[in-house]
């Protein structure tokens, strides 16, 4: 039987206000059905419904201008936000900080695996990832604003051991995107860069007695599909909606090297260690890298330890992961972290996941915005506006080894790389090691009880956590320890005899960080 074919403006004029709603969508536009977004949007705005909503999305998506989360930043449209990651859309972070909307943020991963949890009518996600952090009740249970009150997740303790409870919620509609659909229903991201979580989405409104609204290039005849080729089966889907122009992602068209299906001689452009401070951080953290290690990276400093590996032709003795399901493969970067060029395997999301929480990553190359004295990391929470935690706690809580990359302070610090060492031109006017860390993001006490071994990598010190808290373990040359680095911190770290950091990551040049 086959499935209903409609319009974007017919699913928008389908949607109660009130309803709960989880998206797929990650950044860059993969699995974005901004075709039906666009239509909610418009008529929200020309008749005031679907007002209300509960937005849930588990990875951040958008452009940081009109598309994604930003087609629902309107007063009135969404009554309260559940979102991994934020930093999409000014307008929405704008509505959580002046409390407009009930904000909470939860773990990317948590999100994706509490909608498998719904699905299978389970109670809820019961997991350890998260403990110590802001989304533990003990430190806010993921509200980030004064209108979000409803306790969404409990402190359990089985056998002894204290676990966190994300609560199950129904899900009124879901709304995906994939590739293509046959007549019966059934749907594959077979072009798309990655799978996300489509098919837990579906799920979760399927069997939560919702509607599950698909977003498609074109329908093909039933049977055209091959079995291993379908990533939702009709079963879970409720109608189909052709856009015959949507694209795979920002970029425009249909990549067949960013969907596995084809090799490619162009990899995308290495800009996170082509030069100063930035560089100097990706050689020094990659001396923590172990043959053999499985490995996830952020974007940003971090990105620059995979760049580093690229430039020694290493990758074939690592093996690389990002949380959006990919394996291997050249990374891009920026705005379109999250897929790769010549990936050796594309998984979905949530089976990535599985991965992390089970402590498959020995090792994990993130940022930092601040530090604190216990060694708590900050990167969720900053200048007022609530940015999400993505993969970040999913990651850091459960790899073994965890290695914080970043500039030593930020906002106008300029930097002379020099043969051997650095000399500080200026300060930057923000430190980023602080007293207390506006939240916790990453918790070093939790990290000390599992026993995990954890790095802080700046381009004038390194740092290595400890049961008694944060140590300065090496300073670069030029460096002056009192001026430089103990007066530009809130705290005093732990500190006895620090060695110099290795000479040869430090070539002269003179550059901004």
């Amino acid at each position: 039987m086959g499935k209903p074919v409609m319009t974007a403006e017919a699913v928008a004029a389908a949607i109660p206000d009130g309803a709960t709603i989880m998206v797929t969508g990650s950044g860059g536009g993969m699995l974005e059905a901004d075709a039906i977004f666009a239509a909610m949007e418009r008529r929200f705005l020309e008749t005031g419904s679907p007002r209300d909503l509960t937005l849930i999305h588990a990875l951040g998506f958008g452009d940081r201008a009109q598309r994604g989360t930003n087609r629902f930043s309107h007063e009135g449209m969404v009554r309260r936000v559940i979102g991994g990651h934020w930093t999409w859309s000014r307008p929405m972070q704008l509505l959580a900080a002046n409390d407009k909307i009930e904000a909470y943020s939860l773990p990317s991963g948590v999100i994706s695996l509490l909608m498998r949890e719904i699905g299978a009518g389970r109670p809820g996600l019961i997991t350890k990832t998260g403990l110590g952090t802001f989304v533990d009740p003990l430190h806010g249970g993921g509200k980030v604003n004064k209108a979000a009150k409803e306790d969404l997740i409990e402190r359990i303790v089985i056998d002894g051991e204290t676990y966190l409870r994300y609560k199950p919620m129904k899900i009124d509609v879901a709304i995906m995107k994939a590739t293509s659909a046959d007549a019966s229903g059934s749907l594959t991201t077979r072009e798309e860069p990655a799978d996300l979580d489509i098919y837990n989405v579906a799920l979760a409104a399927h069997n939560s007695g919702g509607t599950v609204y698909a977003q498609v290039r074109e329908v093909l005849p039933t049977g055209t599909l091959r079995p291993r080729e379908v990533t939702v089966p009709a079963i879970l889907v409720d109608a189909l909606i052709i856009e015959p122009e949507q694209q795979q992602t920002y970029l425009g068209g249909y990549r067949d090297d960013l969907a596995g299906l084809a090799r490619s001689d162009i990899v995308p452009e290495k800009i996170d260690a082509r030069g100063g401070p930035k560089r100097v951080i990706a050689l020094r953290a990659s001396e923590e890298l172990t043959s053999g290690a499985c490995l996830n990276f952020g974007f940003g400093a971090s990105a620059g330890v995979a760049e580093i590996i690229s430039e020694r032709g290493a990758y074939g003795d690592y093996w690389t992961t990002i949380e959006q399901g990919i394996h291997g493969g050249a990374m891009l970067t920026g705005d379109l972290f999250g897929m790769a060029v010549n990936a050796n395997a594309i998984m979905n999301a949530s089976e990535q996941f599985d991965f992390y929480h089970g402590g498959g990553l020995d090792a994990a190359f993130l940022g930092m915005a601040e530090v604190d004295r216990l060694g708590n990391v900050n990167v969720s929470h900053m200048g007022g506006f609530i940015v999400g935690p993505g993969g970040f706690i999913d990651i850091t809580h459960n790899a073994k080894k965890v290695v914080f990359c970043g500039t030593f302070d930020t906002k106008g610090s300029k930097i002379e790389i020099l043969d051997g060492g650095i000399r500080i031109v200026q300060n930057g006017a923000i430190k980023k090691f602080v007293d207390t860390v506006g939240a916790i993001t990453f918790s070093g006490e939790e990290a000390v009880r599992r026993g995990q071994e954890v790095v802080y990598v700046t381009e004038r010190a390194v740092f290595r956590l400890t049961p008694n808290g944060l140590a300065l373990v090496e300073i670069a040359e030029g460096v002056d320890i009192e001026a430089d680095i103990l007066a530009r911190m809130d705290f005093r770290p732990i500190v006895d005899n620090p060695r110099r950091m290795p000479a040869a990551h430090f070539k002269s040049e003179t550059v901004a960080a």
